[in-house]
């Protein structure tokens, strides 16, 4: 009877720090952010919060079959959540950064740390349970996008990179 709430409860998770991101940050977006020098291919601002919406929905299923897999929180689940958790509040700290702080230095290396965790994430995770390792393959995809558009917002904006304001 508990699994369906345990279900939804992992599932939910990482929306929660992606529309708090949003929220705080939602006001400096349109007009800061619009008047950055960015790439041709860069997706329409309206893409970003369904991409989210599915990546979100995806990854935290995701991490709600690991979590069965190993039993709870076991001790088998501490590096394959561990990484989960820890690509997660990166993914979370990069809206404030960007956004928030408008800094492009810290972002890039958010952005970049991320990759990283959420590739061994997945990785760890194909071991336990391949569907949750499927399930973040859209995800790492978006976020090669998103680094090379961060990469590429760093390179060409270089009057925004330590954060200085308008």
């Amino acid at each position: 009877g508990r699994m369906w709430a345990y279900t939804a409860g992992f599932t939910v998770l990482p929306h929660v720090g992606g529309f708090l991101g949003w929220f705080i940050n939602r006001k400096g977006i349109p007009d800061w952010y619009e008047k950055l020098k960015k790439p041709s291919w860069c997706p329409s601002r309206k893409m970003f919060p369904v991409a989210w919406t599915m990546l979100y929905t995806g990854m935290g299923y995701a991490s709600y079959l690991v979590w069965s897999d190993l039993g709870g929180c076991s001790s088998k689940a501490i590096v394959p959540l561990g990484l989960y958790g820890a690509q997660l509040a990166l993914n979370w700290a990069w809206p404030p950064l960007f956004f928030g702080a408008r800094n492009l230095n810290m972002a890039l290396i958010d952005i970049l740390c991320l990759d990283v965790l959420a590739i061994g994430t997945l990785c760890s995770w194909y071991r336990i349970n391949r569907v949750a390792a499927l399930l973040l393959v859209p995800y790492v995809g978006w976020l090669a996008m998103a680094t090379c558009l961060t990469i590429r917002i760093w390179r060409d904006n270089p009057q925004q990179k330590a954060g200085k304001s308008d």
